[in-house]
């Protein structure tokens, strides 16, 4: 009775973990539409809430003994969907240069792909949870909006997320090397 209780407790986690992530996909949409209509302090709250509920049904499927497979899948594309739109948008203003942010895209393409041949859907590595939390991290200082404080503290805010992009791109590059390295099987001898 109690380990039907428990199961059905971490079904509901799981359950919850998984909402919340087809949450974070469908909040790129208002994001895109935000950067798009220069609403530059919604978007910024939208990405913010993107990546608390990343840190969250992270949360709530390790409380749940694990999570599931569709959402070890799901999870990281929603991450991509989140934080592609605002870099390629923050390329397109000349804040990022073009060829970082198709580095970026490359790499998660390339991730994607091997996370879909993979048996569990290819958890992520702390490298790639590193990178994703950097990523996070520098977008949302990069839209810093200009009215959240002085000419000089929004403009620190941005440099600071501008220096915290290099390291998320070498985060993200040496982690897929990681993903896609071939694992070396021991020597029978």
């Amino acid at each position: 009775m109690i380990a039907q209780s428990h199961l059905r407790a971490q079904s509901k986690l799981r359950k919850f973990a998984n909402a919340l992530t087809i949450g974070r996909a469908i909040a790129g949409l208002p994001l895109i539409l935000a950067l798009q209509m220069e609403w530059i302090p919604l978007a910024w709250l939208l990405l913010l809430l993107a990546a608390l509920s990343d840190a969250i049904d992270g949360w709530l499927a390790r409380r749940a003994g694990g999570g599931s497979s569709w959402g070890a899948r799901l999870d990281p594309l929603a991450d991509k969907l989140l934080l592609a739109a605002p870099m390629i948008w923050l390329a397109s203003t000349g804040v990022l240069p073009a060829w970082s942010v198709w580095l970026l895209l490359a790499r998660e393409l390339l991730i994607s792909g091997w996370r879909a041949q993979a048996s569990l859907g290819g958890p992520a590595s702390w490298g790639g949870k590193a990178k994703t939390i950097l990523q996070f991290l520098s977008v949302l200082l990069l839209l810093w909006p200009a009215s959240w404080g002085s000419s000089a503290f929004c403009q620190n805010m941005q440099q600071l997320g501008w220096w915290l992009f290099w390291p998320s791109l070498i985060l993200a590059l040496s982690s897929a090397m990681a993903y896609i390295k071939p694992q070396s099987k021991p020597d029978p001898h």
